[in-house]
Formats: C-alpha cells, sequence, structure tokens
C-alpha cells in the first residue's frame, strides 16, 4: 500500500560527498510545519519483531588541521623608517675640546634656520648649500609650504589678520614636523624664514619648539639697493611692493648686536654665499649662540 504523499526524496549522490544513506529528511526540511517521521508496518505472524538497526553514518571527511597564524606584531609609532623622538631631536650641540678640531660643516647633520628679508636671496643659497653638500640634506621653504593652501589661501600683501597669521603659524609647524622626521632619519635640514628680531617668541621662539634647541640660525641681509633690485625681479604673490621691502629690511636690522650670525651678501653671490655659511656654521657648532 502506498500512501497518497510519499516522504521526500534523498539528495543525489554526488563524488566527494558519501553516499545518500543516513541522509535525513529534516535535516534538509527543518520547521515548526514538519510532519510526523513513518511509523514501521508490524511484523508478519509467526516472526518476532525486529528492532531496525540504523545505518551506519558514514566517516566525515579527515580536515587538515588549521595553520597556526602567529599575532599580528604591534605597529609602532614611527614616522618614516626611524622612530621620530618624542620632544626636541636636535640637541644643542656640544663645543669640541681645546685640542680637538672642530666638525666639518659639509659632512655633520645639521638643522639649519636661514632668516632674511625678502629679496635677500634665501631659496636661491638654501637651494644651493643644500645640493652641494657631501650628506643628505633637505631644503624646507615657508613659502613653498605656505602656498600648499590652495582655496582659501590667506595672502599677507592682501591684509594681516586672524587668517593669514594662523595660516603662517601652521606652515611653521608644518615645517617643524617635516624638519624633525628627515633629522631624525639622518638627513640634514635647512630652513628659511623672514623672522623679525621684534617678535621673538613667534619667530625663533617657534622654530625652537619645532625644531629643537639645536638649531642653527644665520641671517642673510644684504643691502637695501640690493634687495629692491632682487624683489623687482620677482612675480605672482611673491612680488613685493618698495615700501614694503623697504620696512621689512629696516626691521631685519635689529637683529645687529643680537648675537646670531650675519652674512651681508650684497657683494657675494650664491656659490661665494654658500661658502661663508659653511665658515659660519662651523662657528656656530664650535660656539653655539645664544638665542
Amino acid at each position: 500500500m502506498q500512501h497518497a504523499v510519499g516522504s521526500p526524496l534523498p539528495p543525489p549522490h554526488l563524488p566527494g560527498h558519501g553516499p545518500a544513506i543516513g541522509w535525513s529528511p529534516a535535516a534538509h526540511h527543518p520547521g515548526p510545519h514538519q510532519g510526523p517521521a513513518p511509523v514501521p508496518p508490524p511484523p508478519a505472524p509467526g516472526y518476532p519483531a525486529q528492532t531496525p538497526h540504523p545505518p551506519a553514518p558514514h566517516p566525515p571527511a579527515p580536515h587538515p588541521p588549521a595553520p597556526q597564524q602567529a599575532p599580528a606584531p604591534a605597529v609602532p609609532d614611527t614616522t618614516g623608517h626611524v622612530p621620530l623622538p618624542p620632544g626636541g631631536p636636535v640637541a644643542v650641540p656640544s663645543a669640541p675640546p681645546a685640542t680637538a678640531t672642530a666638525p666639518e660643516p659639509a659632512t655633520t647633520t645639521l638643522a639649519v634656520l636661514l632668516i632674511g628679508p625678502a629679496g635677500a636671496g634665501k631659496t636661491s643659497v638654501a637651494k644651493y648649500w643644500a645640493d652641494h653638500r657631501r650628506v643628505p640634506t633637505a631644503h624646507i621653504s615657508l613659502d613653498d609650504v605656505r602656498e600648499w593652501v590652495r582655496s582659501g589661501f590667506a595672502d599677507p600683501q592682501s591684509g594681516w589678520n586672524d587668517n593669514s597669521e594662523a595660516q603662517y603659524r601652521l606652515a611653521r609647524r608644518t615645517c617643524g614636523f617635516a624638519a624633525r622626521n628627515f633629522l631624525a632619519n639622518g638627513i640634514s635640514c635647512i630652513l628659511d624664514d623672514a623672522v623679525f628680531p621684534d617678535r621673538p617668541v613667534v619667530g625663533l621662539g617657534g622654530w625652537k619648539r619645532h625644531v629643537g634647541p639645536g638649531l642653527l640660525p644665520v641671517v642673510l641681509l644684504p643691502g637695501l639697493d640690493i634687495v629692491l633690485e632682487r624683489n623687482a625681479e620677482r612675480t605672482g604673490n611673491r612680488r613685493l611692493t618698495d615700501e614694503e621691502v623697504a620696512r621689512i629690511h629696516g626691521r631685519m636690522a635689529g637683529w645687529y648686536g643680537s648675537g646670531l650670525p650675519i652674512i651681508d651678501n650684497s657683494q657675494l653671490d650664491v656659490p661665494e654665499t654658500a661658502q661663508v655659511l659653511d665658515e659660519v656654521l662651523a662657528r656656530s657648532i664650535a660656539s653655539p649662540p645664544s638665542w
């Protein structure tokens, strides 16, 4: 006798899945509406009842043990390939003993701040000095970093305000961090900025905080006529009016008597100024200026 509705068909035998013996419809049709399990028919008269033995389950295929993965190493807090040390990584250069010769600036890792008015030749001298050293050296220009801001650039020529002041501070911090990163990786740096002597907290004090106490400041200060002539050759927002150039040059004269080394490059070309800069740095290493 056949039931009107039979039990569901077992799945076909697929390679690698074992025989269909032991397949349970309940395993493939779960849910609360599943019908009762089929009842076996009673034994025929004269034969003892036999307890059906369930078929032996097919042993599962062995799986290879999962590879043991080593825990991921903790990522150190680094910048570049050398950890950036905390605080000012540039220590104050120690004066050599009286019997020893001063370190050679051309082969020593240094952090130099080249100060001067617009038209003094800071960028040209800094680039040449960095290009001709015998050790890796980077040139970081404050004006270049400041002009990374394209939309919303606050040009001081349009009026000095809180926004332009904030962008200058941001550019100095960015330059300082870049210098620390280069120095921590063994690369010297020369930065150029028009730092005013009547604002030491904003200028030199800020650079000392951003780079470190071992920063060596040098002032580049040619005559006013030279500065006006060089400024006239400029284009774009880096060209200032003659009145502004004269005002800045007058304020820069306050560096005389400050104790910082000053180079008057009025009669020097770029290579000659770079050579004088090396001589000044050699003296600064032997006897660091107090600033």
